[in-house]
């Protein structure tokens, strides 16, 4: 079993990675850090503990992280894929708010278990400032797991960059010059977990938990919002799920061991860069990027974990 820190910013497709997490049997979550990313910190705190509630896991503390990038830049917020609130056309109850424990809790969280997994599927500055404020942190946690960058495609927000390494590319340069134990599932992996929306009905019909009731109107206005922008698509890619089914099932995917740079000014900003020629040489600490996932070995994960009654 893996414990892991979650770290998010939910938006739909953290939403569901928080969701596969909290069924899968191979995970046990420490606790999740609510930033700023697709929606609001406060947005996002609101929509983690909506979801805790319906699966009746209050018990796991949502960590406060940051407002804003390192830049100090106002945050640009994305509600044509995610919706206002950040769950599509679900919104938590009038009245309903999250409640954060103070940012120091991750320290005492990782020194009180062995093998923490650290998994960041939202804007990486949060991570950066653990690791800044606390530089052992990289020695006392077992492996990272982050969702970013693109290699061979074309980014998303850019021509060249992801979501999460734009939003804050100095806090992601930070992080892959100074992590070890780092794997990378970059677009050119996460852009292929596609779900579409008869999975979803296939999973509901299977499984009458709360957090599964809100899953097709939340998958239904994503979709939605991909079939706007990529035309013919018949669904979503997962981008978060994917990283941490890739977690719990390393034979999913094949990496490649190199350095990584992620440009932080510019035309350019929130580029993630490799040296991937034949003649280039493996990075000397365990920096992994994605570059292959089994699609049909995704798809039987995310079904089977989201059909569990747990």
């Amino acid at each position: 079993m893996k414990n892991i820190l979650l770290f998010a910013d939910p938006g739909i497709d953290d939403s569901v990675a928080i969701m596969y997490a909290l069924l899968n049997p191979d995970i046990n979550i420490l606790g999740i850090v609510s930033s700023y990313g697709n929606v609001e910190k406060k947005q996002a705190t609101d929509n983690i503990a909506y979801l805790l509630k319906l699966a009746g896991r209050t018990d796991i503390p949502i960590i406060g992280g940051s407002n804003s990038p390192s830049s100090g830049e106002i945050p640009t917020y994305y509600p044509e894929i995610h919706g206002q609130e950040g769950l599509g056309p679900i919104r938590p109850p009038e009245n309903f708010a999250g409640e954060l424990t103070n940012f120091s809790k991750l320290y005492t969280i990782i020194e009180e278990n062995q093998d923490v997994t650290i998994v960041d599927v939202g804007r990486n500055t949060s991570l950066a400032s653990l690791y800044l404020l606390g530089e052992d942190i990289a020695e006392k946690v077992k492996e990272f797991y982050i969702m970013g960058g693109a290699f061979f495609v074309p980014g998303n927000v850019t021509p060249s960059a992801e979501a999460n390494f734009y939003g804050d590319p100095i806090a992601s340069e930070l992080l892959v010059k100074n992590l070890d134990n780092l794997y990378i599932a970059p677009l050119n992996v996460t852009n292929k977990a596609i779900i579409t929306l008869e999975q979803v009905k296939t999973i509901q019909e299977m499984n009458g938990n709360p957090l599964i009731e809100i899953l097709d109107d939340v998958m239904t206005y994503y979709i939605n919002a991909y079939k706007k922008l990529i035309p013919g698509i018949n669904g979503a890619p997962l981008h978060d799920v994917v990283t941490l089914s890739l977690m719990v099932n390393p034979d999913m995917g094949k990496t490649i061991r190199r350095d990584v740079e992620v440009l932080t000014t510019g035309l350019g900003q929130g580029t993630s860069i490799a040296d991937f020629r034949v003649s280039s040489k493996p990075a000397e600490k365990n920096i992994n990027i994605y570059l292959e996932i089994d699609y049909q070995m995704f798809v039987n994960d995310f079904i089977e974990v989201m059909t569990r009654k747990r």
